[in-house]
């Protein structure tokens, strides 16, 4: 992709900075226009989530949902990217694959929520499940489309010079896929971040911000409850535009010199 195609740098952050500004006008603006108690200020709910940022509550309920993002996630990506890369080299697996994700990922993730609570009980296994499953299909769909596109002449090549099926994987396909999959890597995220908040509202179990901002919701904390939603949007930018994007600028700088 050509530079001029792809604002970055300088560019980049100030369109960052621009969107973060517009957002907080409307909030702003929805605040002046309703009662207080309905729709807090910004300076009002910044105070509060300074506060409540310098509480042992909060850090408790960001490391219970950093916790089953990260096991949820991280379970997502290796069984994604794995079924992926086996569906380059066997065909009939990829559409058997690629048919059943595409069935199953039109249920939203919260439904699965009852079912594992049945099937596991309360705890952390049936959000990390349902956090794994709503992360699972963009990223093995991702990976399977682009072992699609890549060129058989190199696959060819590759097997003249006597690369078995696990070669061709981690030579020719992983390579060539890598774009792809860090973009699927990102949607995953989205799907596996909203589930995950969604499921620790609707499981009411342990400490999350999901649970932390159901809670302002049924106490009618509506500074609580902006407050809740404005850390959830920040940790969900931190990590998507600083981690993930780190992550691809540095396995794709060879498309950023």
């Amino acid at each position: 992709m050509s530079s001029q195609r792809r604002v970055t740098g300088l560019r980049k952050k100030l369109a960052m900075v621009l969107a973060i500004a517009f957002i907080l006008l409307m909030w702003q603006i929805a605040a002046w226009s309703l009662p207080s108690f309905l729709m807090p200020g910004v300076p009002s709910v910044v105070v509060r989530l300074w506060e409540e940022v310098q509480s042992n509550n909060f850090r408790l309920a960001l490391y219970g949902s950093l916790y089953r993002l990260g096991l949820g996630y991280g379970s997502a990506l290796l069984l994604g990217i794995g079924f992926g890369l086996v569906g380059a080299v066997l065909f009939f697996f990829r559409e058997v694959l690629k048919s059943a994700i595409v069935i199953l990922q039109s249920i939203p993730s919260i439904a699965w929520v009852p079912l594992f609570l049945i099937l596991m009980g309360f705890g952390n296994l049936p959000m990390v499940v349902v956090v794994a499953i709503a992360a699972f299909f963009p990223a093995a769909l991702s990976v399977m489309n682009a072992t699609e596109s890549v060129q058989q002449v190199h696959v060819s090549a590759a097997r003249v010079m006597g690369a078995s099926r696990v070669g061709l994987l981690r030579r020719v396909y992983l390579p060539a896929v890598m774009p792809e999959l860090i973009t699927g890597a990102q949607l995953a995220f989205g799907n596996a971040w909203r589930a995950l908040i969604s499921a620790e509202m609707l499981v009411g179990f342990g400490k999350g911000l999901g649970r932390t901002l159901a809670y302002s919701g049924e106490t009618a904390d509506m500074v609580g409850v902006m407050a809740n939603i404005l850390t959830i949007a920040i940790l969900a930018a931190l990590i998507d535009q600083v981690i993930l994007e780190k992550l691809k600028h540095r396995l794709l700088r060879y498309q950023y010199v």
